[in-house]
C-alpha cells in the first residue's frame, strides 16, 4: 500500500483530503506543522508528500519543508497544493523541487488523478529503458516510458504536465500545436494563460542546462512548435 503524508495546518481540510486518498486505497499521515513533519520524515519517508506552503506562524514553511525533503531524497514526489496561486510561488516551489503544483480549488477527483500519474510516472522510472518507447530529435530524448527527458545528455526535470506538453510538440517537429491541442494532450483543462506559464516553465527548465536553447517556438495567435532543423 502506497503511503502518503499531508502536510497541512487547517485540521478540517487536512481531515477532508486523509478520508479521501485514504478511501482510494493510499495509506494516509497527517502533520499540522513543518516541525511534526520533519521529525516524522526523519524517521521514514512517505511514497509521496503533499505540502501546503503556509503552515501555522510559517509563512513559507512549506517551501523550507520542500527542501528538507529533497535533502533527504531526490526522487520523492512532491505536491504543493496550497490557496496562493500566482507564478512567482509557482516558479519557486517547482524550482525547489515539486513535481506538481496545485491549489486548493482543485476538486477531489482531479487531486487523485495527479497522483496516480505521479505514482505511475514513479514506477516507469523503475522500469528498464525500452529502446521503442524513445523519442529523438536532435539533442533531445524522451523516453515515453520512463516520462523522462534528456537535453544535451542531462537530465530535464519536468513535472507531468509538462513532459506530455514536450510529448506533444517534439512528436511532430515543426507543426503547430495551439493551446487547446496542448491542454488536451497533457490532459488538462485550464485558461490559456496557464498553458503560456508551463511553456515558460519548460524553457527556463532547458535554459538552465543549456543557454543557447531556443527550440520552443511562439507562433504569436497560433500556439507553439518545436523548431526541429537547429535542434
Amino acid at each position: 500500500m502506497k503511503k502518503i503524508a499531508i502536510v497541512e495546518d487547517e485540521t478540517a481540510i487536512r481531515e477532508n483530503y486523509i478520508e479521501m486518498l485514504s478511501a482510494q486505497g493510499y495509506q494516509v499521515s497527517g502533520y499540522e506543522n513543518r516541525t511534526q513533519a520533519e521529525i516524522a520524515f526523519k524517521e521514514a519517508l512517505p511514497d509521496l508528500a503533499i505540502v501546503d506552503i503556509g503552515l501555522g506562524h510559517e509563512i513559507d514553511g512549506g517551501f523550507l519543508l520542500c527542501q528538507t525533503l529533497r535533502s533527504l531524497s531526490k526522487t520523492l514526489p512532491i505536491i504543493f497544493l496550497t490557496a496562493r496561486d500566482s507564478e512567482i510561488d509557482t516558479v519557486c516551489g517547482l524550482r525547489m523541487g515539486a513535481d506538481d503544483y496545485l491549489t486548493k480549488d482543485i476538486s477531489l477527483a482531479h487531486l487523485a488523478a495527479r497522483i496516480g500519474a505521479l505514482f505511475r510516472r514513479m514506477e516507469a522510472l523503475e522500469q528498464p529503458a525500452d529502446a521503442n518507447a524513445l523519442i529523438i530529435r536532435g539533442q533531445l530524448t524522451l523516453d515515453t516510458q520512463r516520462m523522462q527527458v534528456l537535453w544535451q545528455q542531462q537530465l530535464v526535470d519536468l513535472t507531468v504536465t509538462e513532459f506530455w506538453m514536450l510529448h506533444s510538440l517534439a512528436q511532430r517537429p515543426g507543426h503547430v500545436k495551439s493551446r487547446n491541442e496542448l491542454m488536451s494532450d497533457a490532459k488538462i483543462y485550464v485558461d490559456d494563460s496557464t498553458i503560456t506559464s508551463h511553456v515558460k516553465r519548460i524553457r527556463k527548465k532547458f535554459i538552465a542546462l543549456d543557454s543557447q536553447f531556443d527550440c520552443i517556438d511562439t507562433v504569436y495567435g497560433m500556439g507553439y512548435r518545436w523548431e526541429q532543423p537547429t535542434c
